[in-house]
Formats: structure tokens, sequence, C-alpha cells
């Protein structure tokens, strides 16, 4: 059953950027933090991100970046997750107790009920999806386009995303907009491979 997530915190426009824990000003270049309880990303200073990121709440957002050329994931096991459309975020999260799916939709990110049977079996055709660092780490799963694109991302990358097709996002389907802001996403993705 799909349920609407709130939309972390989207960074601040260019020129306007401030830091969301303590108001300080930052160029657009900054690093986040994730609110691990909330699950919303921060926008952080640097003396912020080096004070706060070991408090127990908040951790910085991933920085591993790797795509997977080698990705398996038929179509009957993508039926499985019964996600309406070809793209989804997955990440493993200690405050939900599991693994959380969510995808792109006109509202923002969306989460759906996971069917962990269907997780499993990908897993185990994909054993890199067990290095996932929990809650800052999320495998991008994009079935929109062709070829497919499969990789780890940072979390806060993960939202980006969203945002992207949210802002462009037209009519019932999403429109071209949508394929168009996906390709420009996996475009824009350091070129660090792996085999999963």
């Amino acid at each position: 059953m799909a349920r609407p997530h709130t939309e972390p915190a989207q960074p601040a426009a260019a020129g306007g950027a401030r830091c969301d824990l303590c108001g300080a000003r930052m160029s657009e270049d900054h690093r986040h933090l994730l609110h691990v309880g909330e699950r919303r990303i921060l926008c952080s200073c640097e003396p912020c991100w080096a004070m706060r990121s070991g408090e127990a709440d908040l951790r910085p957002t991933g920085t591993r970046v790797v795509r997977l050329d080698d990705f398996a994931l038929s179509d009957e096991l993508w039926a499985q997750f019964q996600i309406p459309i070809g793209l989804a975020f997955f990440f493993v999260s200690e405050a939900a107790g599991g693994v959380v799916a969510q995808y792109p939709s006109p509202a923002g990110a969306t989460e759906c009920d996971l069917y962990l049977d269907a997780w499993n079996e990908l897993v185990a055709a994909n054993p890199v999806l067990a290095t996932l660092e929990s809650e800052v780490e999320a495998v991008i799963v994009n079935r929109l386009s062709d070829p497919r694109g499969y990789a780890i991302v940072p979390i806060d990358r993960c939202y980006e995303l969203v945002g992207m097709i949210k802002s462009t996002w037209e009519g019932i389907s999403g429109g071209d907009a949508v394929e168009n802001a996906v390709g420009t996403f996996f475009a824009r993705l350091p070129d660090s491979r792996s085999a999963a």
C-alpha cells in the first residue's frame, strides 16, 4: 500500500543557502546531515557538520556512488515489489526496522510497503546490496530508460532526484520531462563502477 512520505528538506537556492542547524550562510555546494528519526535531510555548514555529525540522531549522508552495471533484476522479481512506476530507491532503515522503498510522484517521495521476500531475493542475486550503510545509502533502480540503470548513491542524492522529478512532472504519468530528469541525474553520477 502506497502512502505519501514527508519529503526531506531540499538544499536552498543558490545565494540563499543557510545552515538548517545554525542559520549561517553557506555555499551552494555544502554537505548534508540526515536526521534519522524524522528521515529529514538537513543542509549543514562545515562547523555544524563537523561538530554534530556524531550525535545519535544526526548522520552524515553517504558519500559512495557505485554504478551497478551487472545488476540482476528480472521483470518477474521487479513485479513482486508492486511499485507502480519503473523508478524507486531502497534503503535499510533502523528507525523503520527494515528496508524502505520509495518512488517519486507529483507529491514527492511516496513510500510503499516492501515485500521482504522480494528484497531478500534481490540481495541474494546482488550481494553488493548487503553492504548498504543503513539510513544514509540507497540503491536506485531505474527501469524507465533504455538502458536501465542501477546505482548505490548517498540518500540525499535520492531526494535530489525526487525533487527534480517533482518540479518537472506533467499530467498523470509525468510526461517526457520525468524521463529527461532521470537521464540527467544518471548522466551526472560519477563513473565509479562495480559488478553487482
